[in-house]
C-alpha cells in the first residue's frame, strides 16, 4: 500500500509539493514499482495534529481521487479518513477501500457506508486522537488491549456485515516506543483474529527516535522493521517507498518458500 498525503503538514511529503501533477507522478511511480493499493488521505494524523473541518477534507481528496481513478482505472485506492461523508464521496470518486483510523469510534456511520458500498474496511487502534494521543499513552498490557478492541471491532463489523476487514494495530498511535515493539515482537497473536494485517512503520518515529534520525534519512530503518512485519505476520505494508518494500517482500517470499520446503 502506497501512502499518498494530501496534506500540507505531513510528518514525511516525499518529496512532494502536492500540485496535481507531482501526486499523478507518484502515483504513477507507485505502480510501477509494483504497489498494490494507493491509500490517499487528506488530513494529518501526526502527533500533535488538528483536526480539520470536513469542506477541507472534501476539497483536498475528491479531486485527487477522481484525477488517479481518471489516469489510473485500474488502480486499487483507499481512502485513509475516519468521517462517514468523505467516505461516501470518496467511494463514488472510485475509492474501493476504506481506511479508519478511528475504527468506526469518531463517525459510527462511516461503518455502514462500507457495509452499503460492500467495500472492504480497515480498522486501526489508536488510544486518545491526534492531537493529544502521544501525551501519556497508558495500557495495563498494550498486546491484550489492542487484541481485545480488535475483537470487539471485528463482531461490529460483522453485525453491520462487513466481512472483509482488515486491522491495523496503530503503530505511533497512543503508543510509546515500549508498546510499539512489544506489538511488534507479538504480532503474530493477531493472527488468531484471522483477518489481513496491515502495519503503518514507514519513517515513523519508531525508526527515527532509536536511531537518532529524521524521517528522511529513515528508510534503511523502515525496512528492518518491514521484515520483521512480515516474519510476524503482517500482510499489507503501508509504505512511502514502494520498490525498497516490494523488494522485502520479494526476499521475504523466496526465504519462507525456502525455509517450506
Amino acid at each position: 500500500m502506497g501512502i499518498i498525503n494530501a496534506t500540507p503538514d505531513s510528518f514525511y511529503n516525499q518529496g512532494m509539493d502536492n500540485t496535481e501533477s507531482q501526486i499523478l507522478w507518484t502515483v504513477e511511480k507507485m505502480l510501477q514499482e509494483g504497489d498494490t493499493i494507493i491509500d490517499i488521505g487528506g488530513m494529518c494524523s501526526k502527533p500533535g495534529a488538528e483536526e480539520i473541518k470536513q469542506a477541507e477534507e472534501l476539497q483536498r481528496v475528491i479531486p485527487i481521487l477522481e484525477k488517479v481513478k481518471s489516469n489510473f482505472p485500474d488502480a486499487y485506492l483507499s481512502i485513509d479518513t475516519f468521517r462517514a461523508e468523505v467516505a461516501k464521496q470518496a467511494i463514488a470518486a472510485g475509492a474501493d477501500i476504506v481506511n479508519d483510523i478511528s475504527a468506526g469510534a469518531w463517525d459510527p456511520k462511516i461503518v455502514s457506508i462500507a457495509a452499503k458500498n460492500k467495500v472492504p474496511y480497515i480498522a486501526m487502534h489508536m488510544q486518545g486522537k491526534p492531537k493529544n494521543m502521544q501525551q501519556n499513552p497508558t495500557y495495563g498490557n498494550v498486546c491484550e488491549e489492542v487484541y481485545d478492541f480488535f475483537v470487539k471491532t471485528i463482531k461490529q463489523c460483522s453485525d453491520h456485515e462487513i466481512y472483509d476487514i482488515l486491522i491495523d494495530v496503530g503503530f505511533g498511535f497512543g503508543k510509546t516506543l515500549s508498546h510499539n515493539y512489544e506489538l511488534l515482537y507479538n504480532l503474530s497473536i493477531f493472527k488468531n483474529l484471522h483477518k489481513p494485517i496491515l502495519i503503518g512503520i514507514s519513517r515513523k518515529s519508531m525508526v527515527c527516535k532509536p536511531l537518532h534520525i529524521n524521517p528522511e534519512s529513515a528508510l534503511n530503518g523502515s525496512t528492518a522493521l518491514h521484515m520483521l512485519a512480515l516474519q510476524n505476520g503482517a500482510s499489507i505494508l503501508r509504505v512511502h517507498d514502494v520498490k525498497e518494500a516490494m523488494e522485502c517482500l520479494k526476499l521475504f517470499e523466496i526465504y519462507s518458500n525456502d525455509a517450506l520446503s
